[in-house]
Parts: C-alpha cells; sequence; structure tokens
C-alpha cells in the first residue's frame, strides 16, 4: 500500500504545475508520507520535490516509473492541514500548487550564528515592563468571553465577530480566549497588521504567555522566522503573534485564529497568490476545526454581510473601558478657512487647540491622511472632485495628460480650473508629513515633535523607538501617516488633528469611503484614551461625506447602512466578485497583444460577463516594465473561477504569454 507517490516538483514554472508519480523503494516507505520532501531523477538532473499523495496503483506503466532517489535528513515536512489548505489556495486563487505551497511553507534557513542571544529574547527584552496584573473584565467583556467559552466548549466553530469601539478592551478579551483554548492544550495564531505591530500590543501578549508566545514581521530574517515556526512545530511556543504570513504556523493541534482589525488591506497579498489572509483563515480554522474570530471597531462589509446572513456570530464592546468618554470631534470646513485667507495647512481652531494643550503640557498627535494620493483632481476651493459619471470614483490623471476611470475605461481631458466653482485652485494636492514637521518647529519653536512615516522608520527597531519616546513623553507632538492611528494607547494624547481628512475619499478604490472612515474613527480614537477627555479635529474640504460625518460621530451602524447602499447600487463587493487580471512585460506591443487575447477568449467563452477592454494599468510603467489590466465582474464568484481556469490553461499553450507574466487577483483591495 502506498508504493506510488504523486509529486509536485519544487520548480517555479507553470508548464510543471502539476504533479509526477514515482515509485517509492521499500526501504523509504517508512519515512515517506503526504508532505514529505524527496529527491528524485528529473530529466537529467536531481531535484526536490514534496509528496502530495500516495497510492498503490501506477498511472501509467509502473517499467515506466522512476524511483525515489532519497529523503533529506535536514528537511521540513509540510504539514497535512497545511498540503490540504495549498490545494484548495491554488484552486481558489488561480495560483500555481507551487506558489501556494511556498506560501505555506516558508523556506527553511538558518538562522544567523553572529546572534548574541535566540530571536525571542531581543523581542521580549525590547517589550516594556508592565503589571501582571489580571485586569477586571467589563460586563460586556465578560458576556463576550463567556459566550466563546461556551460555544467552543460545546464543539460549535461558528466564526466570531468582535465588535468594539476604539479603547473597549478587545486585546484583553482576545487574551482570555487564548487562555481558555490553551487550557485544552490547543495552540492559537493571532494576526495582526503589520502597522499595528505596536510595543504596546507585544507586551501585553509576552506579560501574560511569557516564553511561549513568538512573534514575527517583516524586519525578521528568513532565518528568524524559520527559527520560530520550528519552535511552533516542536511544540515549544503557543501563540504566534503576527502579520498575515503568521497564518501559516505549523502548529500540531491548532485551536484559535483571531484576526484582530480585519478590516485592514494588509492582510491581502499583493504576490501571488493574492490571498487574503481573512478567507485563508476562514479555510485553516475550518481544516483543524479551530475557532475563528475576526475583531475590529470598523468592520469591513464583507464580514458584517457576514453577520446579518447569519454566518457569522456578533460579540459587541459598545463602551470604552471604564465608561470612559469618547473625544470630542469637530470637522473643520477648510473651504471656509480658504474663504478667509487661511492658506495654512492647520485651520485656526486647530491651531488654537494644538496651542492650548502644549500649554497644558499634555500631548498631541497629528495624523496626516495620504491615502489615495494617485493622481487625482480636487478643487481647494469648493471641495469638488472630478469623478467618472458612470462609476462615482474619481478619474486619474495619467501621463497623456487625460483623466480616466479605471472600472469602465471611461476618459477626459484633463482641467485647468474648477467645472463646480470656476475656481483656479484645482489641481493634485500632495501634502507631506516633512512639510508638516517643518510647519511646526517654526510656529511652535519650543515644542519638541516627532515624526513617524516610512523615511524615519526604515531602520530595524525605528518604529518602537519612536514610539517608545512618545509614550515616555519625550516629545509633544507626534505626526505620522497611517502608521501611528491603530494600537496605540498614550493616556496624555488629549488632542488629535486629522490633516486633509477627505484625501483617502479620491483614491482609485471603490472602497475610498470604508478606507476614510475606518482611518478617522481609528485615529480619533487615539485621543482621549486616559483620565482626561480628548478631542479631535477632523479637516476637510467634504464636510458633508458620509464617511466623515459617521466617522465624527463614531457611528458605525450609520455608515455601513449608506455605504452597503452604495454598493448594492454598483454591484460591487461584498455584493458582487471582481477578477483583476494584471499583465506585466518589458515589451508593450506583446503586453497588448496578451492582453487583447485574453480578453477576446473570456469574451468568446462568456458572452455576458461584464468584462472591460484591456487598459494601462493607474502606474502604467514600474522599473522598465509595462503594466496593463482587464477587469471582469460578475454576482458569481464561480463565474470568474471559470473565465480565470480557460485564461490559466492558454497560459500553458499559447505562445502569446511567452514574454508577458499575468497574475489572477480576485475581489482587489487596491488599484491597479
Amino acid at each position: 500500500m502506498g508504493n506510488f507517490a504523486d509529486i509536485i516538483i519544487d520548480l517555479n514554472s507553470k508548464s510543471l504545475d502539476k504533479t509526477f508519480q514515482y515509485s517509492v523503494p521499500d526501504d523509504l516507505l517508512p519515512l515517506i508520507s503526504p508532505g514529505t520532501q524527496v529527491v528524485v531523477p528529473f530529466g537529467q538532473r536531481e531535484i526536490k520535490g514534496i509528496v502530495v499523495s500516495l497510492s498503490d496503483s501506477p498511472k501509467i506503466d509502473e517499467s515506466k516509473l522512476k524511483d525515489i532517489k532519497e529523503v533529506p535528513k535536514k528537511q521540513k515536512k509540510i504539514m497535512g492541514d497545511l498540503l490540504t489548505l495549498s490545494s484548495w489556495m491554488k484552486e481558489y486563487y488561480a495560483c500555481t500548487l507551487n506558489q501556494a505551497l511556498r506560501t505555506c511553507l516558508p523556506v527553511k534557513e538558518k538562522t544567523d550564528r553572529r546572534r548574541k542571544k535566540a530571536p525571542e529574547q531581543e523581542n521580549a527584552a525590547k517589550a516594556p515592563e508592565i503589571p501582571k496584573i489580571e485586569p477586571t473584565l467589563s460586563d460586556a467583556q465578560q458576556k463576550a468571553l463567556d459566550t466563546f467559552k461556551s460555544s467552543y466548549d460545546n464543539g460549535d466553530r461558528k466564526p466570531f465577530l468582535l465588535y468594539g469601539v476604539t479603547g473597549s478592551g478587545k486585546t484583553e478579551v482576545y487574551i482570555k480566549m487564548i487562555e481558555h483554548v490553551l487550557s485544552m492544550g490547543k495552540q492559537a495564531i493571532v494576526l495582526i497588521p503589520e502597522i499595528s505591530l505596536t510595543y504596546q500590543t507585544l507586551s501585553r501578549f509576552y506579560s501574560r504567555f511569557l516564553d511561549k508566545v513568538a512573534v514575527i514581521h517583516s524586519r525578521l530574517s528568513k532565518g528568524e522566522r524559520s527559527y520560530y515556526f520550528e519552535k511552533a512545530e516542536r511544540g515549544e511556543v503557543s501563540v504566534m503573534v503576527g502579520p498575515r504570513s503568521a497564518l501559516f504556523t505549523p502548529f500540531p493541534d491548532l485551536g484559535l485564529i483571531i484576526t484582530d482589525e480585519e478590516q485592514e488591506p494588509s492582510y491581502k497579498s499583493e504576490n501571488a497568490p493574492k490571498y487574503h489572509a481573512r478567507e485563508v483563515a476562514y479555510e485553516r480554522a475550518k481544516i483543524t476545526n479551530s475557532a475563528l474570530v475576526f475583531g475590529s471597531a470598523t468592520p469591513s462589509l464583507e464580514i458584517f454581510e457576514e453577520v446579518r446572513k447569519g454566518n457569522i456570530t456578533l460579540l459587541s464592546l459598545p463602551n470604552r473601558i471604564n465608561d470612559r468618554r469618547m473625544a470630542h470631534t469637530v470637522i473643520v470646513d477648510m473651504r471656509q478657512e480658504l474663504k478667509r485667507g487661511n492658506m495654512s495647512m492647520l485651520s485656526k481652531q486647530l491651531s488654537d487647540a494644538l496651542t492650548e494643550t502644549l500649554q497644558k503640557k499634555e500631548q498631541a498627535m497629528l495624523f496626516l491622511n495620504r491615502r489615495g494620493l494617485m493622481g487625482f483632481i480636487s478643487c481647494r476651493s469648493c471641495g469638488h472632485v472630478i469623478k467618472c459619471p458612470h462609476c462615482d470614483v474619481s478619474l486619474t490623471l495619467h501621463r497623456d495628460k487625460r483623466l480616466h476611470c479605471h472600472y469602465c475605461g471611461y476618459s477626459t481631458d484633463n482641467v485647468d480650473k474648477c467645472p463646480e466653482c470656476g475656481s483656479k485652485y484645482i489641481g493634485s494636492f500632495k501634502p507631506g508629513t516633512e512639510k508638516v514637521e517643518a510647519f511646526l518647529k517654526k510656529k511652535y519653536e519650543n515644542a519638541r515633535v516627532l515624526r513617524m512615516d516610512h523615511d524615519t522608520t526604515r531602520e530595524r527597531d525605528s518604529y518602537e523607538k519612536l514610539l517608545s519616546a512618545f509614550a515616555a513623553g519625550e516629545a509633544d507632538i507626534l505626526i505620522g501617516t497611517q502608521m501611528i492611528v491603530k494600537g496605540h494607547d498614550f493616556p496624555n494624547v488629549t488632542l488629535m488633528g486629522i490633516l486633509a481628512a477627505d484625501m483617502s475619499l479620491n483614491a482609485l478604490d471603490f472602497r475610498s469611503a470604508e478606507r476614510t472612515f475606518d482611518l478617522i474613527t481609528q485615529a480619533a480614537g487615539r485621543s482621549g484614551r486616559g483620565e482626561k477627555e480628548g478631542v479631535v479635529f477632523i479637516q476637510t474640504y467634504r464636510p458633508d461625506s458620509y464617511a466623515i460625518t459617521a466617522a465624527a460621530a463614531q457611528d458605525y451602524e450609520a455608515f455601513e447602512k449608506e455605504e452597503a447602499a452604495y454598493r448594492r447600487l454598483m454591484s460591487y463587493p461584498p455584493f458582487s466578485h471582481m477578477l483583476l487580471l494584471q499583465f506585466i512585460g518589458r515589451k508593450k506591443e506583446k503586453l497588448m497583444e496578451a492582453a487583447e487575447f485574453t480578453f477576446s477568449i473570456i469574451r468568446e467563452n462568456d458572452p455576458g460577463l461584464f468584462l472591460m477592454q484591456p487598459r494601462d494599468a493607474g502606474i502604467s510603467k514600474i522599473d522598465d516594465e509595462y503594466r496593463m489590466a482587464v477587469t471582469a465582474k460578475d454576482d458569481d464568484r464561480g463565474r470568474l473561477e471559470n473565465a480565470a481556469a480557460l485564461v490559466s490553461n492558454a497560459l500553458l499553450t499559447e505562445k502569446v504569454f511567452s514574454q508577458t507574466e499575468v497574475f489572477f487577483d480576485f475581489d482587489p483591495v487596491r488599484g491597479f
């Protein structure tokens, strides 16, 4: 039994994305099972592969089958559930099995021998000491925990959404859930967006789980990540915290997956396979019979729709810990500031409030919303944004000096004055954190200012150092992009200023309102988290936008109702599905030929499918590679999967794709 093995060859080739059968020598039979890495003859060489399945009968003449040569002594065996997950990802995301396997099975790398201490010791050393006092749960927290425990103990694996306002204590509920699962000998994975990997969050996990918790993040080397995964596989750690890649931790008896801030776009991979961690978490939980908990103060419409359908159980935390008041919010109409002659980046109200905050020796945060700076055109006098008349998304200025829609292909000439009010103050608006920092240092000479953005956090540990310095009171004002608005708790921050709040409304994305609501809500949640009351100033050129007014009121239900109506009307996810086919190549004419061929075979196979003509990507050329796209949309995801399968088969046989890479992105969360 099991004398023949189906093996996937470890080569990144679309033409080899299939299994090859080999004979298993008798002496290797005890060593081989699904997931085992082996060495096999392939052509004129020997190469590694992974056993996908075993059988007792050959698929072809047995005399033509070659023997497996060996099983490497030092190898990392892929666990059964991860092998099953890989097969699911291949089908669901239209990727190759090799791509799925490499995602689920990280390459084994040696940890740098020059390191003086183990990686987790260094991580623990960075985490500040916090009191090891077990917090008393609020009534809402206890109710959420009791519901989870009862469901878990009864074997009910229906997912949960822990929906709580900012500062409501979601992390403490997570910890209690993990403790319950660990008490039964299981393990837990906690997914948090890379942007939220703050020392404060990590310190709480270290404090409660000590050496049983490990953390991975983008700054770790491959060797360090491999080191943690091996510890998890050996049972030396029981809790893995990290971004979406932590989802593939090879725990032997996984019992719980938590996806915090599930609405974050960073959970969607931009490399093949273009998977969404939220969907993969759902599938891995199902495969391993694990509990699944999503958490957010601003749930995605995808998750909330599942709650509405009854597929996910809602756990609510409607109030802040100790019933602290939410910060008072003020919407500032920047159009009126311009009319008053104020050309400054700070409104008079925010400027006055900042002066008062500094006088009180309290701290302030200024969030610069830079999402959506992809060539949109807006008017500073009236706030008008040039939009597509068919899709209600902003048009994008391309190199051809024309404005284009990336959803339906509509285009029009650029403008030099506002078509709404006639103002000449129209164009692209691109503020920067460095300009804000320079302005503040000039205006408030005695203020200590810290800036946190991509440029100031490039070095290892710089992220933690900046936040630690601000938490210690070594600065009065913290300026930053979206990395400062989530997961931070600074009790002395009583003022949050949101600059260019509507910037993300103009992103090349039908989710722009959702992104805006999320960012403003989360940013507002940083103010007034201690004993002192907080205030938030939201500067905008579009004060009547429902995304902004709902965020100012911290009213998710009002926003969700309005946004869901818009999505249904426009047939956007979660009420429909999209497939983005991305074409990348160095020869533009070949790229166009491949894109047009793809369009034609899909149209011929399914004439009724909504399909956009091939178009240039938003950024049509990067690093001398041209980029094009074809978009399909339908209520039935299966119809899009059929289109992807049709193109996948063509990739193997049609020469038109020989100089072009093609990627499939279902329900994309970013523009292309």
